[in-house]
């Protein structure tokens, strides 16, 4: 068994994709890559120019002949089309379908506000506000640029109006289930896992989905690397290699965290006709 490392505390396992909320739960999220954003306002800034075009070609050009408008009157109203076209229709769609548009539902992601939340019309303004240099006057070199500099894949508008992108498709392929290795069931009916931290957990989870994918090199040197980090909540320590014990860490707290969900349902249950039926002799009305 590798060597166990100290206990860590747990602001140790809170990273720049972990979201803690107001009652001390941390939400794992996955921002948006550069890639997937870049792809995202390609399609964005071909739709709202391609708006501006159709207004120019058939709104000013219909009102121009109609009301034998001036040139100046006619650049003016070019300018409000424009104005129309980058700011007040992404403005427009992104409070309206709570930070999406056509280019994030192409890529599959959403403008939410650092903590997690659903992001107001201030948000949008300053995004559209912002997006109008770096995006549609530069051909998003700005944001690029920006993009780049941080971890989250920020643009100069995220920063100013305190957002990101998230990620949000989940892949819907069923992974196997698999229990506790025969070698520790005796084992798992008195070992203590609950200390571990869900950050680690999920992170064994993902190591076990993809172990098959890894050469032995990196399969062997992950399996002890994290196996290590989960010595420090588990006991006692079974005497097996590395893998076969992050495959009966993860079975064990499935099951137990399955159990615990059974069992309150259960109890709920049995709530229910006094939570939900009426007093002794109270009419019904």
């Amino acid at each position: 068994m590798p060597r166990t490392p100290a206990i860590e505390s747990d602001s140790d396992y809170v990273s720049d994709d972990e979201i803690v909320t107001g009652e001390a739960v941390a939400l794992d999220v996955r921002p948006a890559g550069f890639v997937l954003r870049a792809a995202g306002a390609a399609i964005d800034l071909i739709v709202y120019f391609g708006f501006y075009i159709l207004l120019v070609l058939f709104g000013i050009a219909y009102v121009a002949s109609a009301l034998d408008l001036s040139e100046g009157l006619i650049a003016a109203l070019a300018i409000a089309m424009l104005v129309l076209a980058i700011v007040v229709a992404p403005l427009v769609v992104e409070v309206l379908s709570h930070g999406k548009s056509l280019g994030k539902l192409a890529v599959g992601a959403r403008i939410v506000r650092d903590d997690g939340g659903a992001i107001g019309f201030r948000h949008s303004f300053i995004r559209a506000l912002a997006g109008v240099l770096e995006v549609f006057m530069t051909f998003g070199g700005i944001a690029i640029v920006v993009s780049l500099l941080n971890n989250r894949s920020k643009r100069l508008g995220d920063l100013l109006a305190g957002t990101y992108s998230q990620y949000e498709r989940v892949s819907k392929k069923e992974r196997p289930v698999y229990g506790v290795p025969v070698q520790l069931q005796e084992w798992s009916l008195t070992a203590d896992v609950a200390r571990m931290p869900d950050r680690l957990s999920r992170r064994i989870a993902s190591y076990l989905a993809q172990a098959a994918k890894l050469t032995p090199q990196t399969r062997l040197r992950v399996g002890n690397e994290l196996a290590a980090e989960a010595a420090a909540y588990v006991s006692p320590l079974p005497a097996v290699d590395a893998e076969l014990f992050l495959a009966a860490i993860a079975a064990v707290r499935r099951d137990r965290e399955y159990a615990a969900l059974a069992l309150e349902a259960r109890g709920l249950e049995r709530l229910r006709p006094v939570l939900s039926g009426l007093p002794n002799r109270f009419p019904e009305r």
